[in-house]
């Protein structure tokens, strides 16, 4: 979401439709539920009603329908029939993973699909789709409602219906959850963008950027793995680590407290803990990290074991680099490790800078 001192700025554009902001912003109304560009000539919404979003992709994942007037999900002058018409089916099956058969029966080559919606608007029409879809799910995450009123406010008239898109989108129909094979999930704001955090009462499980590619089938694994249904909710460890998160953000600390519960191999469980002894501040590469295991040779299991990682931040796999001095990969974007290892290196240095001043300091005293 947009920092807050912006936000009375593009209030004023959306209010003012500047075309200079095209691209800059979307905003999203909530009352409505929809997201429009700057220029919307829909009735403006009042401040306390909009949220503003840096892409269409963020939108959507809070949540957010294109408008239907000034169709934000288009080229200002020119509407795609491609786009228009993908669109168009995602909003009366949001909940569908498309497939090449999909495309076929709408006459639509998947290919021009793929190159139309990236040039519009930096996204393929099938992470457009997830983004929608997962949109719709964390949406429930994010407000915490009760089963009944999700299968209401969803629109659903068939509780057979709203069962089958449930277990879709979070792996198990709600009439199969038990409270001891319940896992709960909510919806954290961060200055990175939107987190998703699944715990249990006693101990954080998942921690992932919304936006991650896979996220649905990590979250599938997890749910697998512990033989339990994800459902939203709110927990002890889940309070804690948006605190910590707070804190950290604003870079008052980089130490975690919050309970975790680690499903991974021995071997990955030991690269998360060499993971989580590098200082803030600092990087180690694969090689570094093997040869610490005392397993020289297995740098590319300790990258595997790196990308296995459902703790991101916490267990910080944005620390590992390449060899070369390169950033490697990141499951929550190149620029987003670059960002968080910027914001954990400031500090280290504002501290090294006041340590080097007492010093010398102490040096002239003397």
């Amino acid at each position: 979401m947009i920092s807050p001192e912006y936000q009375q700025e593009y209030y004023q554009a959306l209010l003012e439709k500047k075309t200079e902001y095209e691209g800059l912003f979307y905003v999203g109304v909530k009352t409505t539920g929809v997201f429009c560009r700057p220029t919307c000539p829909a009735r403006k919404p009042k401040f306390e009603n909009c949220e503003f979003y840096a892409t269409a992709q963020e939108a959507l994942l809070a949540s957010y329908r294109p408008c239907q007037r000034c169709r934000p999900l288009s080229h200002p002058n020119h509407v795609s029939d491609v786009v228009r018409i993908l669109v168009e089916a995602v909003e009366k099956e949001p909940e569908k993973r498309w497939r090449e058969e999909d495309f076929r029966q709408l006459s639509v080559d998947e290919s021009t699909a793929r190159r139309q919606f990236k040039k519009r608007f930096g996204m393929t029409f099938v992470e457009y789709a997830r983004a929608r879809r997962m949109g719709l799910a964390l949406k429930h995450i994010r407000s915490g409602q009760t089963v009944i009123d999700t299968q209401l406010s969803t629109g659903y008239e068939s509780s057979s219906g709203f069962r089958d898109a449930f277990a879709r989108i979070m792996g198990a129909a709600p009439t199969l959850l038990t409270e001891d094979r319940v896992l709960k999930a909510s919806w954290i704001d961060t200055t990175l963008g939107p987190m998703i955090a699944v715990s249990s009462e006693e101990a954080l499980y998942l921690l992932e950027f919304v936006d991650r590619r896979g996220l649905e089938r990590e979250v599938e694994r997890l749910r697998i793995k512990t033989k339990s249904a994800i459902i939203p909710g709110m927990t002890e460890p889940i309070r804690l680590i948006e605190q910590e998160l707070n804190t950290y953000f604003s870079g008052k600390s980089t130490t975690f407290t919050t309970p975790l519960q680690l499903l991974g191999s021995p071997f990955q469980q030991q690269v998360w803990d060499q993971l989580m002894k590098i200082p803030a501040g600092e990087t180690r590469s694969y090689a570094q990290i093997a040869s610490a295991l005392g397993k020289p040779s297995a740098f590319r299991a300790v990258a595997q074991a790196n990308g296995a990682n459902q703790l991101a931040i916490v267990i910080p796999c944005h620390r590992v680099i390449n060899s070369n001095g390169e950033l490697g990969g990141y499951g929550g974007g190149l620029t987003r490790k670059t960002w968080l290892l910027q914001h954990e290196r400031t500090p280290l240095q504002a501290i090294q800078s006041s340590n080097a001043l007492i010093h010398e300091q102490g040096e002239y005293n003397s």
